[in-house]
């Protein structure tokens, strides 16, 4: 019907000079755009399929295609948005809710945009990193207050449990199921070389990559997928997971589709049956019984393992970070607005939450005020882009970064935010074996050393620049931020000066 139509929203240009009908874009395309016309020889497509994945355009052997953006559009109205128009469109004729994924896409501020770094001149000489020593290392979990001595005098150099990292970055949670066996053996495999520790995610922890337990974050989550006293053994730390950034106050939900094979066996559970995380643990309802939960798991564990507990970015996260810190969790792991995810509703994507620049400014000042700063580290997430969000985070107050689509970029993504639909054409979001090896661990873990050590070393530079030579005396040093396009009370919060001041 008329009414349900939705325009396509890109358009795919084919050079007819330029095609050879040779039907690899058919052959690339897991959505089904291309087709062969027997009758004329040439190549169709079906634009309303296409979500600009980019794989057509990459493979053409003669450069014959390129999407470009529908230029055909509703009138233009600025409240009333074709985006929005469309929605509508969609829910009226399915009663179902919005989906989308990898995180929030609205023009709404990045603050780390707004947040300029200062550099040393004269008196403060800066520090040339290729020729003079410079940490990146930094140890995750509780640190001593004060300095604390044994009865004969000598130090007491006996910490809590720690997570070593040669830089600041980890890799954030990503699930086997909402990610390949693949993209998964890519951070695994890249988090060992690099001395670095990615994330499980929710979904349990595949035999054949306990042997990169050293660095390995293992998750539990509501749905408490794949979890058993083997997996909480197996990794270097354990995050509780209570909320991320790109759907605070919700679960999660891995459709069906999509637990398959070694899914299903990895998080127990059947196939073919939906992976639903309610959106609260229900033996959690007070920090009380979250510290319960945090003394159980480090009991199952002979108190060898930071546990980390993970949240969302909201209003009131200063006072929830508070609580999490006397809760006896060693790590807090903040997650902000613009986090990705396999499949948000969008509605919650699009409105709840606050920027992680804000939220990190806001605990770290908290946590200070209370004198309880060294009782836990903070990790933030949630659009961390390059090495100078890195450096900007840890100046506000952060111990270490995730990231997450950074690496899914570095492994081939192109945003096209279907990952909810599993045919991901670059062998990431999804499980059909033939998509899946698109994805090469070999060339996949070497582009993320590749990121993380250009990364590492833009970081050390810009260290350098500050004349500051480790993450240390770098942590919560906002003298080294100004701010420009910044009103009053946004510099208030993030304890920083206009720039000129």
């Amino acid at each position: 019907m008329a009414i349900n139509f939705v325009n396509p929203e890109f358009e795919v240009v084919r050079n007819p000079n330029r095609c050879i009908a040779c039907r690899v874009c058919e052959r690339q395309c897991s959505n089904g755009v291309h087709s062969f016309d027997p009758e004329t020889g040439t190549m169709m497509a079906d634009e309303t399929k296409c979500v600009d994945c980019q794989r057509c355009v990459a493979l053409c052997p003669t450069r014959a295609l390129k999407i470009v953006k529908n230029e055909c559009q509703l009138r233009e109205n600025a409240n009333w948005q074709q985006d929005t128009i469309y929605e509508i469109y969609k829910q009226a004729g399915s009663g179902g809710v919005l989906l989308s994924s990898m995180g929030n896409p609205k023009p709404l501020p990045v603050y780390w945009d707004k947040i300029l770094i200062n550099a040393s001149q004269v008196t403060n000489p800066p520090i040339d990193p290729l020729r003079e020593p410079m940490e990146t290392k930094v140890f995750l979990g509780k640190k001593p207050t004060m300095p604390e001595r044994n009865p004969d005098g000598s130090l007491k150099t006996d910490l809590a449990p720690q997570l070593e990292l040669t830089m600041p970055v980890m890799f954030s949670a990503m699930s086997y199921g909402s990610i390949s066996y693949n993209a998964h053996e890519s951070l695994a495999r890249a988090a060992e070389a690099l001395g670095i520790c990615y994330n499980t995610g929710e979904g349990g922890l595949h035999e054949d990559f306990y042997k990169y337990g050293a660095n390995t974050i293992v998750q539990v989550a509501s749905g408490r997928f794949g979890v058993h006293e083997d997996y909480l053994s197996a990794g270097a730390a354990i995050e509780i997971k209570m909320g991320q950034g790109a759907k605070p106050g919700i679960g999660g939900h891995l459709p069906g589709k999509k637990i398959v094979g070694d899914v299903s066996r990895t998080r127990m559970i059947p196939e073919g049956s939906d992976a639903i995380s309610p959106a609260p643990h229900h033996d959690i309802y007070s920090i009380e019984d979250l510290r319960q939960l945090v003394y159980s798991l480090k009991e199952a564990t002979q108190y060898t393992k930071p546990v980390i507990v993970k949240v969302a970015a909201v209003h009131n996260i200063a006072a929830i970070a508070s609580g999490i810190a006397r809760s006896g969790a060693d790590i807090i792991a903040i997650d902000g607005f613009r986090g990705g995810t396999g499949a948000a509703p969008t509605r919650i994507r699009d409105n709840v939450g606050i920027p992680i620049e804000l939220a990190l400014a806001a605990v770290d000042q908290r946590l200070r005020d209370e004198g309880i700063r060294n009782n836990v580290s903070l990790v933030v997430g949630g659009s961390i882009r390059s090495a100078s969000d890195v450096v900007k985070a840890v100046a506000l107050g952060a111990d270490a970064c995730y990231v997450a689509t950074a690496a899914l970029l570095a492994l081939g993504c192109h945003l096209c935010r279907t990952c909810h639909t599993g045919n991901c054409n670059w062998g990431i979001a999804t499980q059909k074996p033939e998509l899946v090896k698109r994805l090469n661990p070999d060339i996949g873990s070497q582009r993320l050393i590749n990121l993380m050590t250009a990364w590492r070393h833009e970081i050390m530079e810009l260290m350098g620049g500050m004349g500051i030579n480790s993450i240390e005396a770098l942590r919560g040093n906002r003298l080294m931020l100004r701010g420009v396009n910044l009103n009053e009370k946004e510099l208030e919060i993030l304890g920083i000066s206009h720039a000129g001041e």
